[in-house]
């Protein structure tokens, strides 16, 4: 396999209902992986994320356009491509069952794998998801970072070329976010690919190589994290709140910001040169701010909207 071959998505597209009210979830979608990299999915709710990887994986028919998953045709060849293929999917379905040595077992009899190939690599798995003390515990005993863990364990059970993840730390606190954060990099270190949806900015940061941002079944935006901020957002943020924090705005952020946006009653303003802003104001009363280089979550925000998504 080629290293442009991991992953290749041609113009897809894919649409739901009849007629006038048929509802375009993805629109002309086309991005390519590289071997060894994070390659992140970033949207609101309902921008087409999770059914662009049920294209991917052959588990929705597509209505136009051309996929190549570890080199197979999908969705003609789905099934092969699976084979190299892990999934860790939103919601643990893990089964409640069995033990946690016995869901690994399970699992790796779907791919064809012989008891004797999977029981050899039970102890490493148990150990990459540090869970080798538990490996006779059934589901219902183990936290939810450690379903998170095993989840993750089981799907690599087949040890596959690439790893699809579709929000891996939803629900988790933030020491098993972590946990689950030094996984996938010593994941990416062993040249295994993943894609990653989140809806956490500072955990596509942390972890993606390149990353898409779709809104409405479109790309509206692709690069390394770094290059994208410095392509859309100023490099300085001030966020003014307070009580007086809205007059401010009005007064002196909108004339001293290159933009400035009203979220609630919090005044963030975008600047190239925050040191305007900040002598107004020092000695204020009734505004607090904060002051930070510009993030992934700014440019998500400028580039999909601040309103709520269903």
């Amino acid at each position: 396999m080629d290293e442009q071959g991991i992953l290749s998505v041609v113009r897809l597209r894919k649409s739901y209902g009849n007629g006038a009210g048929r509802t375009v979830v993805v629109d002309g979608l086309s991005f390519s992986l590289r071997r060894g990299e994070c390659y992140g999915l970033l949207g609101p709710n309902g921008a087409g994320k999770t059914t662009t990887l049920r294209l991917c994986l052959g588990l929705t028919a597509p209505d136009d356009g051309q996929i190549t998953l570890v080199g197979h045709s999908v969705p003609a060849n789905a099934r092969a491509a699976r084979l190299r293929v892990g999934v860790v999917p939103q919601a643990d379905n893990l089964d409640p069952d069995f033990t946690v040595v016995e869901n690994l077992l399970v699992f790796g009899r779907y791919f064809g794998m012989r008891d004797q190939d999977i029981e050899a690599r039970i102890p490493a798995l148990l150990e990459f998801a540090n869970l080798s003390a538990k490996k006779d515990a059934r589901i219902g005993e183990l936290s939810g970072g450690m379903k998170r863990r095993l989840t993750l364990a089981r799907a690599l059970v087949n040890d596959p070329d690439l790893i699809f993840m579709d929000e891996p730390t939803t629900g988790l606190d933030p020491q098993a976010r972590h946990m689950i954060w030094d996984r996938l990099k010593t994941l990416l270190g062993q040249r295994k690919t993943i894609v990653l949806t989140t809806h956490f900015m500072d955990e596509a940061e942390r972890l993606c190589d390149r990353l898409a941002v779709i809104d409405h079944g479109k790309m509206i935006a692709e690069g390394s994290p770094r290059d994208l901020i410095r392509q859309h957002i100023e490099a300085e943020v001030v966020e003014v709140y307070g009580d007086e924090a809205l007059a401010w705005g009005g007064e002196e952020g909108r004339l001293r910001s290159a933009r400035m946006e009203i979220s609630g009653e919090t005044v963030f303003c975008y600047t190239n040169d925050a040191r305007p802003l900040l002598e107004t104001l020092q000695g204020r009363n009734g505004v607090r701010y904060l002051h930070r280089p510009a993030n992934l979550e700014d440019l998500f925000l400028k580039l999909t909207g601040r309103e709520m998504r269903d």
